[in-house]
């Protein structure tokens, strides 16, 4: 296994970009764009602010069409949730172990966006 490059100790926001980046999940999408709009110095941190962006945004957009269907929709939608909030506590533990853990094609994305 290959060791990642040590990433560095502070975000341009000066928190620890661990923080920074698992912060990034904290409000989904909202502090998703946040971090993009004021992180400058950190990769890590903006990829993992992209993939917020994406991975919540999307979730909230789904969330809101299901809703627009009756009944199966509204089932559906409310099985959302618990994937949703695991997904949520998933992607924050892992940005605060300093793992850049891509989701399948949306981390792709987010890595893109960030270069």
């Amino acid at each position: 296994m290959i060791t990642p490059p040590p990433l560095p100790e502070r975000s341009s926001t000066g928190l620890d970009i661990r923080l920074a980046a698992m912060l990034t999940y904290l409000l989904g999408f909202v502090s998703g764009i946040g971090f993009l709009l004021v992180e400058r110095n950190s990769r890590f941190v903006r990829f993992h602010a992209a993939q917020s962006t994406l991975a919540f945004g999307g979730l909230f957009v789904l969330n809101i069409l299901l809703s627009m269907i009756p009944f199966i929709g509204w089932i559906v939608s409310l099985l959302l949730v618990p994937v949703t909030v695991v997904l949520w506590l998933l992607l924050m533990f892992k940005a605060y172990q300093g793992e850049t853990f891509k989701l399948p094609q949306l981390g792709d994305i987010a890595e893109q966006q960030v270069r």
